[in-house]
């Protein structure tokens, strides 16, 4: 008997295996492959000088000292940083407080399926529409300096794309619109699984809503904010549609809202794939090293 059920569960288990063929597939051909290609490109010189194909050469770690060499990486990564950080801020916040009020059942708010869908709406819609409709509002001739103007707050239009704050700051703003409705929803589900007797029991011992959430909530969901902190930062450093579309691929003003996948894109646009490779490679490093530092900052201990 017991032969026969062990026959049994090997039986089962095999189906396990048979359902993870298309991602192992799908990853193998679309993910490792493109990943370990780009590693071997990065060791070779390999653009296009006007009509001639120069390479490929083999050259071994020049590209990625040619990488360095001037500094302008670290100013790209500094300006991919600030405008992460610009957005992930306020993003966090307010996620936090619209996932308190709707997860909150004696607040009893209504017509709240309503509100979640508004609210995740921005996800939805493209990047590069938001970016145009910013570039729009945005312009020196647009609505918003035209009511700045009749208002009385400004005298002449403010070219918000001509100063480095001004235009790091709509990128921020963007992007925080987009998203905020993502982590609203993730936060609201860590909310929901976290036992109501410990809200309760905390009631009863005479503990304030900011106290509850403060020593309950935000202990319990700290592996939910973990994730989304890693996604989130994941995510700022592969920042690109919003900005070239608002800067038109410039990276202006004085190149302060230059991201490092804007300045991969205009290698990859030039067809030099070596350099391409280099900073794709040093991308994939920084990013696994500030998510592990992301980690294990938050890590809990026992």
């Amino acid at each position: 008997m017991a032969k026969n059920n062990n026959h049994k569960a090997v039986s089962y288990n095999k189906w396990g295996y048979i359902f993870l063929i298309p991602f192992v597939v799908v990853y193998l051909i679309f993910q490792l492959v493109p990943l370990i290609s780009t590693i071997y490109n990065s060791f070779f010189e390999n653009y296009r000088s006007g009509l001639t194909q120069i390479g490929p050469n083999f050259v071994g770690l020049a590209n990625y000292a040619k990488l360095f060499q001037g500094g302008d990486i670290w100013i790209y990564f500094k300006n991919t940083m600030i405008m992460w950080v610009m957005g992930f801020i306020p993003q966090i916040l307010v996620s936090l407080l619209l996932a308190a009020w709707f997860s909150n059942p004696s607040l009893r708010l209504k017509g709240q399926r309503f509100f979640k869908t508004v609210i995740y709406l921005p996800n939805l819609i493209m990047a590069s529409a938001f970016a145009m409709l910013f570039f729009t509002l945005f312009a020196d001739g647009g609505p918003i300096n035209a009511m700045l103007m009749q208002s009385g707050i400004l005298k002449q239009a403010y070219s918000f794309f001509s100063h480095a704050w001004s235009a790091r700051t709509l990128v921020a703003v963007l992007n925080f619109l987009m998203w905020f409705g993502n982590t609203t929803i993730l936060l609201m589900a860590g909310m929901m699984g976290i036992d109501s007797s410990l809200y309760e029991a905390a009631e009863v011992d005479g503990a304030t809503s900011s106290q509850i959430f403060r020593t309950i909530t935000l202990p319990l969901l700290r592996p939910i904010l973990i994730y989304v902190m890693i996604t989130s930062l994941i995510g700022g450093m592969q920042m690109f549609d919003v900005p070239q579309i608002l800067t038109n691929g410039t990276g202006d003003p004085m190149r302060s809202t230059m991201t490092l996948i804007m300045f991969l894109n205009k290698h990859l646009f030039s067809k030099n794939y070596g350099m391409g490779g280099a900073l794709s490679v040093f991308l994939f490093i920084i990013t696994g090293v500030l998510s592990l530092i992301v980690f294990r900052f938050n890590k809990i201990k026992d």
